[in-house]
Order: C-alpha cells, then sequence, then structure tokens
C-alpha cells in the first residue's frame, strides 16, 4: 500500500506531488530543487551549492522514513547544463563516499523556478 513521506527539514510540496512515497519497502524521492526547508531558493548559487541543498533535501525526506544516504540505490541528477557535471559531481560525492548508488545525470534544461540542478532518488529500507 502507498504511504506518503513529508517533512519539515525539506520544502514543502509546492503542487500536486508529494515529497516522497512508500510502499513500506521502498522510497521514492521527488525531485529536489535547491531550496531550503524555509523556501529560500538558492538559484543564483554556484551548482555546488545548488548540489549540496538538493541532497541535504534527499537526505532530510529518507530520514523522516529512518533511512540514510546509504539505503538510496539509485540517483537520477537533471542538470539546466551539463557543462555544470563535473562541479555537481564533486559536492555529489560528499553525500555517496562508499558504495555509491546507480546514477543518471541528463541535461534538462529550463529546470523549475529557475534552477541549475534537481536531484530525486530512490531508497530501500532493507
Amino acid at each position: 500500500m502507498k504511504r506518503i513521506i513529508s517533512t519539515q527539514d525539506a520544502p514543502e510540496a509546492v503542487g500536486a506531488y508529494s515529497q516522497a512515497t512508500t510502499n513500506g519497502d521502498m522510497v521514492f524521492t521527488a525531485g529536489q530543487i535547491p531550496m531550503t526547508p524555509d523556501g529560500d531558493l538558492l538559484d543564483d548559487e554556484e551548482i555546488a551549492v545548488q548540489t549540496r541543498q538538493s541532497l541535504e533535501n534527499v537526505k532530510a525526506i529518507l530520514e523522516e522514513e529512518g533511512l540514510t544516504m546509504q539505503n538510496v540505490l539509485k540517483v537520477t541528477v537533471f542538470l539546466d547544463d551539463i557543462d555544470d557535471f563535473d562541479e555537481m559531481n564533486e559536492a555529489y560525492k560528499e553525500y555517496f563516499q562508499d558504495n555509491p548508488p546507480a546514477r543518471s545525470a541528463v541535461e534538462a534544461g529550463n529546470l523549475p523556478k529557475g534552477v541549475g540542478v534537481e536531484i530525486e532518488a530512490i531508497a530501500t529500507s532493507e
């Protein structure tokens, strides 16, 4: 059965979606943009800062379910500009130093609210 996950430690959903959903075994986060839990948009910051905030949001959502970043199986990174890949990757590595998950990174362009990066994750409770 699907259950909604929500935390005040990440930006609230501002549309017809949930921060994350779970069936008890798997957790699927919505794409997280560089917005603080208080709603401050970091769209003018460098990609490393945007990446860290996006991943902090993912982390907070997982923690609401009692999970850590080590539970993440797959990450998808959407970049406004693929030339930002190296800078994103350096910040990203801070969150997945050991046994990193599978990952896709694609240039999407025109991300929500004009941000440079959006990150979604799939995690398991096992």
